[in-house]
């Protein structure tokens, strides 16, 4: 802070807007000390690290809101305030319980001591047989598959956690790295997939001498809102005595599966039964983006926006899981490009109008899956095809080696120029090698809309989602600089032609993650939409000239099947999708303005 404070002319000088300021001596100035004053508001301790839903979220929609009023901007709708409807996370209900009947006797499990149900977990009661199906893992592509000649229809399936030979580097599974096939929602599609009722889960004891058989703790575990079926925890001793009951050693017969590959699932006897009721409760809360505007002399008008949520006290996102309950400022991500939002309104407002308008805004939910952006997008304040571009500033506080990178200069005609010319005279060196609209920030959303997009990042750090994202680590002369370009480019967008749209295709990724690498799996084209739907998936957009386009699906297509799996959510298509290779044919079916179709698509190797 001292370095800071001891630049007064340094700063000053990056306050001057030079020769686009159209040469007007009473032209206002961006301020390097204004700026960060807001990164210290919204990273600071009273808001709690911003989470969505939290009261610290809507002190910070509160303050923004405010800053525009000051700015001059105007609601567009007779307020400063969007709301929308998010599932923040889940909690468990009154009614967990588990009862094991085992010849004859019964013996009452005790919720979080004895099991737990996983925050994923669908909410019901069942009495079932009780089915042992190893790591619950059918991989074709490993030639493994604890399911098969196993009937688990209506039954409880007992899992192991992990995977087969997860210490062995020389595995066919992945050695030291997991694959996908380990991640519990994916054994809980696959048992869903096998017709069972529920998964009882075991952490594998037998390769862990000295760890403690810790039960997973609630509300930190990656997966979808609702699985589709029940899934809790239990420990490993109890699994123990249900194997000697049958007959089994459940040590030897994970070191058999170890030792070649050989599944040893089995049916217990049918004096095992067990009691399960799951009751999991989502927790949902109204959030709001905050929409102010600067009217322009036509009704065309130019976006700016960041996100102004962060992960509050940590969730499962976090890369300091250890520090879950401190403060995750966010300061960094995204306190300052909010904080670039509101120094950029405070500048524009101050200048006389131009020709087209400045739309501005923060959005909430983005970490949760561009949740904001992708509710603004579908019911816009504003007609969606009199934006001419969107400018999305998603962690621009810590540029390093005087570089910042800006995404999505393909997606307009003219872009690339605009941004060079604004670049001039601005010590910062500008990479525009990504020029794909599509990412994950909420400038994503505008592109699966065809509005060109510009997306100013400075680079991931090692405080990224981690609570030393300070703001005292924020280097303000640097982040003043990338001001001074996305405010040279919003004020030649604002004057010069319409830049077209153009459809550039981003990397063919997997979708949903890598996984078991990069390029993992067949090609399909999809973009999903990351907003959890009571059932299936929406896709945001469709790659041009991918199988999926091939096959006529189509943005807003909403996928409820594929290759006859049915389709809850984001990882239930991932996994079905991964289970495929290049070259098959698979029937897809997907709901279209509320009417079921059905295509054939025929899947392609990824390049």
């Amino acid at each position: 802070m001292r370095r800071i404070v001891g630049m007064g002319g340094a700063l000053a000088v990056l306050g001057c807007m030079g020769g686009w300021a159209r040469g007007r001596a009473e032209a206002p100035q961006l301020d390097p000390s204004v700026y960060l004053k807001y990164v210290k508001y919204l990273a600071s301790d009273r808001l709690k690290g911003r989470g969505t839903g939290t009261p610290g979220l809507e002190k910070a929609a509160g303050y923004i809101a405010h800053q525009f009023r000051l700015a001059g901007l105007k609601p567009v709708d007779g307020s400063y305030f969007q709301e929308f409807s998010v599932t923040i996370a889940a909690r468990m209900g009154e009614k967990n319980h588990l009862v094991i009947e085992e010849n004859g006797g019964k013996k009452r499990l005790r919720a979080r001591e004895d099991f737990i149900p996983l925050n994923f977990s669908a909410s019901g009661r069942t009495s079932c047989e009780v089915v042992f199906a190893g790591y619950g893992i059918s991989a074709k592509e490993y030639n493994y598959d604890d399911y098969a000649h196993l009937d688990v229809k209506d039954k409880c399936v007992l899992l192991l956690r992990y995977e087969p030979q997860e210490f062995d580097e020389n595995s066919v599974f992945a050695g030291k790295a997991y694959t996908m096939h380990a991640q519990l929602p994916n054994k809980a599609f696959n048992a869903r997939l096998h017709g069972a009722k529920a998964v009882i889960l075991i952490n594998n004891m037998a390769n862990r001498a000295g760890e403690t058989d810790a039960l997973e703790k609630f509300g930190q575990t990656n997966g979808p809102a609702d699985a589709g079926i029940s899934f809790v925890q239990i420990h490993w001793e109890t699994a123990e005595q249900w194997m000697a009951g049958a007959g089994k050693d459940l040590r030897r017969i994970v070191s058999g599966i170890d030792k070649d590959l050989k599944p040893e699932s089995f049916a217990f006897p049918q004096t095992l039964q067990v009691e399960l009721e799951t009751d999991v409760r989502h927790v949902q809360r109204m959030v709001r983006n905050v929409v102010g505007y600067l009217p322009g002399e036509t009704d065309e008008y130019v976006v700016i926006g960041a996100h102004y949520d962060h992960l509050g006290l940590g969730d499962q996102n976090s890369l300091a899981p250890s520090l879950i309950g401190k403060v995750h400022y966010g300061a960094d991500d995204n306190a300052s490009g909010s904080a670039g939002v509101m120094e950029l309104a405070r500048y524009f407002g101050a200048r006389p109008r131009m020709k087209r308008g400045i739309l501005f805004m923060t959005f909430a939910g983005e970490e949760l899956g561009l949740l904001g952006s992708s509710y603004y997008v579908g019911q816009p304040e504003l007609p969606l095809d009199k934006a001419v571009a969107m400018i999305n500033m998603d962690m621009i506080g810590r540029v390093r080696n005087g570089k910042v990178y800006i995404g999505g200069s393909g997606t307009g005609a003219s872009l690339k120029t605009l941004v060079e010319k604004a670049a001039r005279g601005v010590d910062l060196h500008v990479d525009l090698t990504e020029k794909s609209g599509y990412g994950s920030s909420d400038h994503t959303s505008f592109t699966t809309k065809q509005v060109p997009v510009l997306f100013f990042f400075s680079g991931l750090h090692a405080d990224y989602h981690k609570p030393s994202d300070t703001w005292d680590k924020i280097d303000v002369p640097q982040a003043v600089k990338v001001l001074r370009i996305v405010a040279g480019v919003t004020e030649e967008l604002a004057e010069v032609k319409r830049p077209q749209f153009v459809k550039v295709e981003p990397p063919r990724m997997p979708v949903g993650g890598s996984g078991g690498g990069s390029g993992y799996g067949p090609y399909f084209g999809s973009i999903p939409d990351f907003t959890e739907l009571p059932n299936g998936v929406r896709f945001s957009d469709i790659r041009t000239g991918s199988p999926a386009a091939k096959a006529g699906l189509r943005g807003g297509d909403i996928l409820i099947e594929f290759d006859g799996k049915a389709i809850q959510n984001l990882y239930d298509y991932t996994y079905a999708l991964r289970a495929k290779k290049p070259g098959d044919v698979v029937n897809v079916k997907v709901l279209r303005s509320g009417a079921p179709m059905e295509v054939k698509v025929t899947l392609e190797q990824r390049k």
